[in-house]
């Protein structure tokens, strides 16, 4: 079984209630919930809108592999009513995306883990260093804790629902 973590999160719709159907679809469909973080509002990253986001963290045990989850984590957005655009940062109803599979390092054509880019981004790291403030990053080598202190940006994240 592996610990995989997802960083969940959008802007439209109500959004609340489609964070906790994709809780629940990620428990259905991808492995047993083991930790979910509070919810915190973020203003968007990398582009601009007038609906700020709501993300969270979601830590399952599954026994998938890593390719398989990508594919129930695209099914779980598409089925909750995401629609890609081609710029990558733009509004959504939901975004899935898997943070840590493990502690593996991959880089295939169609999955990059842990994230690429989420020591840059403030909304990732509030909420995984809630739940996993020693979890250490298996490329960086830092905590979370420590990634968080580090981050570079500054958007104001802020918790919505404990």
């Amino acid at each position: 079984m592996a610990k995989v973590y997802f960083l969940i999160g959008g802007n439209l719709g109500d959004r609340e209630q489609i964070l906790q159907s994709t809780v629940e679809s990620l428990g259905n469909d991808v492995g047993k919930i083991l930790n979910v973080s509070a919810i915190y509002e973020t203003e968007p990253w990398g582009f601009e809108h007038e609906q700020s986001f709501l993300n969270q963290v979601v830590v399952v045990e599954s026994n998938l592999l890593p390719e398989a989850v990508l594919d129930q984590t695209q099914r779980i957005e598409k089925n909750l009513g995401r629609v890609r655009k081609k710029n990558r940062y733009s509004e959504r109803t939901i975004d899935v995306d898997i943070l840590f599979y493990d502690d593996l390092i991959i880089d295939t054509e169609r999955l990059e883990v842990p994230h690429p880019r989420m020591g840059e981004r403030m909304f990732a790291l509030a909420p995984l260093a809630e739940i996993a403030p020693d979890f250490i990053h298996p490329v960086m080598d830092k905590s979370i804790l420590e990634m968080k202190s580090s981050c570079p940006d500054t958007s104001e994240v802020s918790v919505f629902k404990a």
